[in-house]
């Protein structure tokens, strides 16, 4: 099936949303009911400093989070922040105090003042109409905004309506005087993020039973095979351990001397997706097919193309003694593997 479907389903009775691309799951959001949504924003409690990290233990309503960059903090100070990833078993939410309030065409930003116009809309007379329904829709607000790509040749209303939505929230957190520990907002689910994040035109689908029709339930059980296979005949396993994520590249049959280089190089065009279905971040380790030393560059370049059209934050670390590659990924969602257990 050619071009892009979203199926918004259920998965028993965990929500969750399917992003199809000419019939392949490219996307998957699942709602992790027992863990912190991403974007929750809390009225946290300081607890205790971490020595030598920087950092601080707070306290909010659904467990021990910490936070960075802890200037000027001290114990029993309420602080207002938001979820930024994933927090694995028996660790602290990850926090920021610099809160975002997403949308589908805006972000209000209340540290970062001024009204600022994605740079892929390009054309001069679409960058005005856009500034002035922002103009109009902030009102003289004091926070800053950000009008995001799929703004360009949307409707004005709805550019509007979304705005002044976001601004209203960010009111209402803001100004709220309480200094009781408290969930002020709640982090979107896969429906909503669906809508708010895959902005290309596609089919919606939001029939029960979508997943099974659709062959999203057929691509979950392959995902939950370490095997990810590539082109020409080679393959990868995707292998999460306690400390690292694990890949392991391999040429399959093919024995001619590039055998090497066109294996790793169908491992970079493939790695995100590998990655963002199976929801895997922290350390990750490619121990790649033998490939000569000068082609690692082009590699590497390949890599950062393919990770640069990806939405979750990655570092490309480098090359260890061994001939290994090393990269860093943010926990920004829950192992597939422990949401489907």
């Amino acid at each position: 099936m050619k071009g892009r479907t979203i199926i918004l389903d259920h998965l028993g009775d965990i929500e969750a949303a399917a992003l199809m691309v000419d019939g392949k799951l490219d996307d998957l959001l699942v709602d992790t009911p027992e863990a912190a949504r991403v974007g929750t924003i809390y009225r946290a409690i300081a607890d205790r400093p971490v020595k030598g990290q920087g950092g601080m233990f707070l306290k909010t309503p659904d467990g021990s989070a910490f936070l960075r960059q802890i200037k000027g903090l001290s114990p029993g100070q309420p602080l207002l922040v938001q979820v930024t990833g994933f927090a694995e078993d028996g660790k602290a939410i990850p926090v920021t105090n610099k809160l975002l309030f997403k949308s589908r065409y805006a972000i209000i930003t209340p540290d970062a003042p001024g009204l600022n116009i994605s740079r892929s809309i390009r054309d001069e007379p679409e960058r005005d109409r856009l500034l002035e329904i922002a103009h109009d829709a902030m009102d003289g607000a004091a926070y800053g905004l950000i009008l995001r790509s799929c703004c360009e040749g949307a409707e004005s209303e709805a550019i509007a309506e979304d705005i002044e939505a976001m601004l209203d929230l960010a009111n209402a957190v803001l100004n709220d005087e309480s200094a009781e520990m408290e969930t002020l907002s709640e982090g979107d689910g896969p429906h909503v993020l669906a809508w708010r994040d895959w902005v290309e035109k596609a089919e919606i689908v939001t029939e029960d039973g979508g997943f099974e029709e659709h062959g999203v339930l057929d691509a979950l059980d392959a995902l939950a095979q370490d095997l990810v296979p590539l082109s020409g005949g080679a393959s990868m396993y995707v292998e999460p351990t306690r400390a690292l994520v694990a890949v392991d590249v391999n040429t399959g049959a093919d024995v001619s001397l590039a055998a090497g280089i066109k294996a790793n190089m169908a491992c970079a065009r493939a790695l995100p997706r590998a990655l963002r279905l199976r929801g895997l971040g922290g350390q990750i380790t490619l121990d790649l097919a033998p490939m000569p030393k000068k082609d690692r560059r082009p590699f590497e370049t390949a890599l950062r193309a393919a990770f640069r059209a990806d939405d979750v934050e990655t570092t490309l670390i480098g090359w260890t003694p061994l001939g290994h590659y090393e990269l860093q990924r943010k926990r920004a969602r829950a192992p597939l593997a422990e949401v489907l257990a």
